[in-house]
Order: C-alpha cells, then sequence, then structure tokens
C-alpha cells in the first residue's frame, strides 16, 4: 500500500514530456510537443504533450491523460503499479511490506506473469555468477564470445541449470504458482503432473520490453543433441506478443533519437556485439520477418532505419517483405550487405564503432538498388522474369505514402530498367487504387455508457446515443465544470454594500452558492460529485487532484474538461493572481446565470407540457396551479435575461 505523502511525491515528481519521452520521440510545436501516438497506428504526429497541464492526447485514437495515465494504459499496468514505475523512474523509495505466498496468488494474472519474470530474471543471473555449473559453462560461453562483464550485466544475461525442475522448485517456494509458471512458458506440466524447466542447460537472454519490463526469454542450449533446438523462446502469452517487440529496443531508444537512425539486425548476439563495439542504436527482429507493430515501435524514434544483412541470399529472400513494410509505414530505408561469411555479430567483433559506421556509409544502398541487384541476378537475359522483377518493384513504391519520394524512386527505377517513367507512374498508381478500394471500411468506434468506467462523453448528442440521461442544463453544466476544474480554488472578488467592502470567496464556493440561492442545483450526477468534492478537499490544484482520481470515470471526464480545444486562455498557475481574479470576477456571474436562464427554460418547457395534460384532464384546480407556475417562472426568466445583459454590458 502507497501512503498519501508518497503517492503526492510521485505525481509532484512525474512530468508527462519526461514520462512520454521515454515511449515516444516528441517535437517542439508552439507551447506543446507532438509525436506518433503509441496507441495505433498512424503516419502523421497527432500525439500532443501538453507539459504546462502535465497531460497527454492524442486527437486520432483519443487516449491520453496524466503521467499515470499514459503508464497504466501503454504498460498496461494497475493505478498502484503505475506508481511504483514511476516512483523507480524518479528514485522515491517506496516502504512496502513484502508479500506473502497468499498475496502473491491473490494478485491479477498479468501482475504475477510479470512478477515472475522479473525474479526469473534475477534468479538466471544469479545462477551464472553465483553456481559452478553457471561459471563453468555458462560465463565460459559468454566470454569465448568476446562478451564483457558490463555488457551482461547491462543486458541481465543469465544461466538456466541443466536441471529439470531447479527454477521451477524455486519459483514455487517464492510464491508463485504452478499455473503462472505455465502461463509464462517457463516451464511446463509433466505426464507425472510435476513441472520441468523449459530452458534448462541453456545460457538465457531477457526480452525487455520499451519500459525495461522483461517479458520474455530466449535460451541457447549449449549442448545440443539431435533433439534439442538451438534456440528456444518463450511462448506467445497475455504478457508477450513476439510481433510486437524487439530485442534490444530498450537499450536503443535514447541513442536512436540522438542519432535519429537505427540498425536493425537478426539476433540477440548480433545486438550484443554492435553494444560492444560502441553502437547502441541497434535492434533485432529475433529471427523473425518485421512485423507492423515492430516497425511502429521504431517509427516512434526515428524514420531512419537501416538493414545489416549477412551474406545469406536465401535468408535475405525470405526477409525481404520486411522492407516493403518499413516502406508502407514512411520510414526512409537504406539496406547494408556485409561481406561473405560475416554476420553483424562477427563483423563487429573485427571492427570498433568509427568502422562500423563508416563501412555502413560506404555501403548502404536505398532499396532499389539492394532489391534490383539482388533479384537481378536471378532474372538474368530473360525479358519475362526482368518484367516481374520490375513489377515487384513497382509494388514496393507504390505502398510508400509520400508522394514525391514515390516519384523519385519511379524516375530512378525508369533510368535503371530503361523503361519509361510515365509507364511506371501509371502502373504504381493503378496499384494504388486497388488498393485503395480493398482497404475496408473501418467501423466506427463503440460509444460507450457514461455510467461505466470509461470517458464520459462529451458531445450531449454523442452522450445520447451511448443510452446517458442529459439534463437540459447539461451544456450550461460542462461551462461550469471547466471553470471548476481550472479554478475552484481561485479567489473572486465582489462588492458588499453592506459591509462596504470587497469580499473574496473561492470560485467552488460561489458556484455552490448560487445555485443553492434560487434552488436551481446541478442536474448531471457526475458534476454534483465534482463539485461537492471540490468544496470538501484541501488541495488547491483541482485539475490533478481530479486527474489523479482514484475513480476512473472521474480521471477520464476532467480530462476531457482540460483538454486544448475546450481551454481557456489562461493558466491559473502563471497568471497574475489579482488579474485573474478580476477576470474570474467578471466572467462567473454570466456562467451561472446562463446555467439558471437554462434552467429555467427546460423548467417552463416541463410546465407548459403539464398544462397540456391537464387541459386534456379537464383538472382546474392543477391547471390553475400550473399556469401560477408558469407566470412565476416567466417572472424569474425575464429577470435573468435582464441580468444576463447587464452582466455583459459590465463586462465588455
Amino acid at each position: 500500500m502507497i501512503d498519501e505523502a508518497t503517492k503526492q511525491r510521485i505525481l509532484d515528481a512525474a512530468k508527462i514530456e519526461e514520462v512520454v519521452g521515454d515511449f515516444v520521440t516528441l517535437r517542439r510545436r508552439g507551447v506543446n510537443l507532438i509525436g506518433l501516438c503509441p496507441f495505433h497506428n498512424e503516419k502523421t504526429p497527432s500525439f500532443t504533450v501538453s507539459p504546462s497541464k502535465n497531460i497527454c492526447k492524442c486527437f486520432g485514437c483519443g487516449k491520453g491523460g496524466t503521467p499515470v495515465n499514459f503508464i497504466m494504459q501503454h504498460e498496461h499496468l494497475s493505478y498502484p503499479d503505475a506508481l511504483r514505475y514511476l516512483a523507480k523512474k524518479y528514485n522515491i523509495e517506496i516502504v512496502e511490506k513484502e508479500l506473502t505466498a497468499e498475496e502473491m496468488q491473490a494478485r491479477t494474472k498479468r501482475e504475477s506473469m510479470m512478477a515472475l519474470n522479473e525474479f526469473a530474471g534475477r534468479y538466471f543471473v544469479d545462477q551464472l555468477w553465483r553456481t559452478e555449473e553457471g561459471q563453468s559453462v555458462g560465463l565460459a560461453y559468454f566470454r569465448e564470445r568476446g562478451f564483457s562483464d558490463a555488457i551482461l550485466q547491462k543486458f541481465q544475461l543469465g544461466y538456466s541449470q541443466n536441471q529439470y525442475h531447479a527454477f521451477s522448485d524455486e519459483a514455487i517456494k517464492s510464491g508463485f504458482s504452478a499455473t503462472v509458471l505455465s502461463d509464462v512458458g517457463l516451464a511446463t506440466r509433466s505426464d507425472r503432473g510435476g513441472m520441468v524447466d523449459r530452458f534448462r542447460g541453456r545460457v538465457m537472454f531477457p526480452v525487455h520490453s520499451l519500459s525495461g519490463r522483461i517479458v520474455a526469454f530466449g535460451g541457447r542450449v549449449l549442448v545440443q543433441t539431435e533433439k534439442s533446438a538451438k534456440y528456444v523462446n518463450s511462448p506467445e502469452s497475455e504478457i508477450y506478443h513476439k510481433s510486437n517487440e524487439l530485442y534490444g529496443i530498450y537499450f536503443a531508444k535514447e541513442s536512436m533519437v540522438q542519432n535519429d537512425a537505427v540498425y536493425l539486425v537478426e539476433g540477440y548476439t548480433d545486438v550484443l556485439s554492435m553494444h560492444e563495439a560502441g553502437i547502441q542504436n541497434v535492434v533485432a527482429s529475433s529471427g523473425t520477418s518485421l512485423t507492423q507493430g515492430q516497425i511502429r515501435m521504431i517509427h516512434r524514434f526515428t524514420s531512419n532505419i537501416t538493414v545489416l544483412y549477412d551474406g545469406d541470399a536465401a535468408g535475405i529472400k525470405a526477409s525481404i517483405r520486411g522492407i516493403d513494410l518499413l516502406l508502407e509505414e514512411g520510414m526512409n530505408v537504406k539496406v547494408v550487405l556485409l561481406p561473405d561469411g560475416d554476420d553483424p555479430d562477427s563483423f563487429a567483433k573485427k571492427h570498433n564503432a568509427n568502422e562500423l559506421i563508416e563501412y555502413i556509409k560506404e555501403h548502404q544502398v536505398d532499396f532499389i538498388q539492394f532489391k534490383s541487384g539482388l533479384l537481378l541476378e536471378d532474372a538474368g537475359n530473360d525479358p519475362i522474369k526482368k518484367s516481374q522483377l520490375i513489377n515487384d518493384i513497382v509494388q514496393s513504391i507504390a505502398v510508400i505514402p509520400d508522394a514525391i519520394t514515390r516519384s523519385l524512386y519511379i524516375q530512378e527505377c525508369a533510368i535503371r530498367f530503361s523503361v519509361r517513367e510515365s509507364l511506371l507512374g501509371e502502373a504504381v498508381q493503378k496499384l494504388r487504387q486497388q488498393k485503395q478500394v480493398q482497404k475496408p471500411v473501418q467501423e466506427p468506434a463503440p460509444i460507450a455508457n457514461a455510467t461505466a468506467s470509461v470517458i464520459v462523453p462529451i458531445e450531449p448528442e454523442i452522450a445520447q446515443k451511448a443510452g446517458a440521461e442529459l439534463p437540459y442544463t447539461y451544456n450550461q453544466e460542462q461551462v461550469i465544470m471547466r471553470y471548476l476544474v481550472n479554478y475552484g480554488k481561485c479567489n473572486l472578488s465582489f462588492y458588499d454594500a453592506e459591509s462596504n467592502e470587497h469580499i473574496q470567496i473561492p470560485l467552488a464556493t460561489y458556484v455552490d452558492l448560487m445555485l443553492a440561492e434560487d434552488e436551481m442545483p446541478l442536474q448531471f450526477p457526475l458534476h454534483v460529485q465534482l463539485l461537492q468534492e471540490a468544496l470538501q478537499v484541501d488541495q488547491t490544484d483541482l485539475r490533478t487532484y481530479f486527474l489523479n482520481h482514484t475513480n476512473l470515470s472521474i480521471q477520464n471526464y476532467v480530462f476531457s474538461l482540460v483538454e486544448d480545444k475546450y481551454e481557456h486562455c489562461r493558466n491559473s498557475k502563471d497568471e497574475d493572481p489579482n488579474k485573474l481574479t478580476s477576470q474570474l470576477s467578471q466572467e462567473m456571474p454570466q456562467v451561472i446565470l446562463e446555467f439558471k436562464l437554462r434552467t429555467v427554460k427546460g423548467r417552463l418547457k416541463e410546465v407548459s407540457e403539464a398544462i397540456k395534460q391537464a387541459q386534456v384532464q379537464q383538472d382546474g384546480a392543477q391547471l390553475a396551479q400550473l399556469i401560477q407556475q408558469q407566470v412565476s417562472l416567466v417572472r424569474t426568466q425575464q429577470e435573468i435575461v435582464d441580468n444576463l445583459r447587464e452582466s455583459k454590458i459590465q463586462r465588455f
């Protein structure tokens, strides 16, 4: 359990631009920062970060929030675990009791799986450095491959004993269940009902997520038999989707941003050797073809990618589809073919960082040169095969989203193959039109019900479609809520004729008094709750209080209220207090009057409907009473209109 004081320290320390910046490359745009959204696929940045409000928002998919919200969504963490994540980032100590075996079992499935992987990572590291078998087998292997102790420790490389259930026994003794061991894939159930370690007798390569958490493992066997595979990897699970992970991304992302480039290799040791040589902006697809999920992850940090291939032509042809996916994502793609007999691992061991970078610069080519050179060897002088080759390259050009880049590649292809540029252009355009026709129409996202723990719709008509009941004062109440959230604890100043002096009153208190004065309370339940809490809490920054509320509905709703498109020109933290008091004192009476006017109009409509019913039923007594109410409401309406007119005249 995290105490309130520590929680507040975490919230105060967490800066949205720093938290989001760990996962997204942000660029300045006015007072805000912008980058590619980490929650959905986009080629034009729409993910906006506001340092002044300490929130983020994607105007494409709608996701965002405070630093805690962002971590909860991105890392799939609970609220307490997101706080722990931020505490670790900002070196804030959280003193918590150790979990008992029963408490460990009670954790959610995902949390238990993540905790087990972290436990396993520490266990395998310990086995590598502290056991005789780990040192003589695992450590000896790594050192033979030329990896320094610093690299082994940085990547948390380890060793799994060559025993059937040594790790499983230790994990179960520490409070993890056999079910979680099986779900994560660290062990399997034997025919006899016991657990068998998946990675026994292997050196271990932890796979870190973008935030640095261990989501999977790769294990390399050192004594290979006919039955044993050279590499064994964690299976797909709730916490690990291979198509969305890249080996080394956690250790590469900072360098990717600094260099605005990334090198793509194939395996674990390729990444390690590049780091050993001094190059850190390198990631591996772990022996599989690139996926859109992996490419989108890279694109958050850079648009420039260089793919390093060894001399294995068959392997290159099998993975070349990934280049088209890179182009489709809008990436700038270069390819480097290493000398025969070398892969990135062996080549990096022979050269330092400067030599590696120099070789890459001299030998990197764009995808047309590379793809055509590779395929021309098979085509020879056969015109049919050459035609197929040109069509293959045209298909690659057609997926490029930028029209100018496509045009340049069409020109290059026309010169290289002595084909009319107009002919290639027509072929590219035809392919793009076909793809557009085939593209499925996306259904609009379902609208969430206002009563659920999700975003409460901000527009009345959308909320009504969702089945939420909205009062006729909904729009005016929202205006009040925006003032309340942003300036609820700011003072208003009014002249009191009786005491002949100016009195100051917090905005939230003023709203409460003015609504009670004419018995015109807020109607929307969430608005009522916001006002009640604003009056009760001691915090001066209501925006931060509500954005970090334990109720997710309140968090999300308030986040909608403080979006840029609804924000006033002022910031209560930066504004001169006297000037802010003066402006709010002029604006709030008008806001309250507009709410009251809408309330009276709604009541008049209800009374009119009731009068019609009384006339039909010929209820004279009821009719007389209703007409009297109607006259009173009309009089009140006129008074409000007059006051509103006078308020506007005084203001302007």
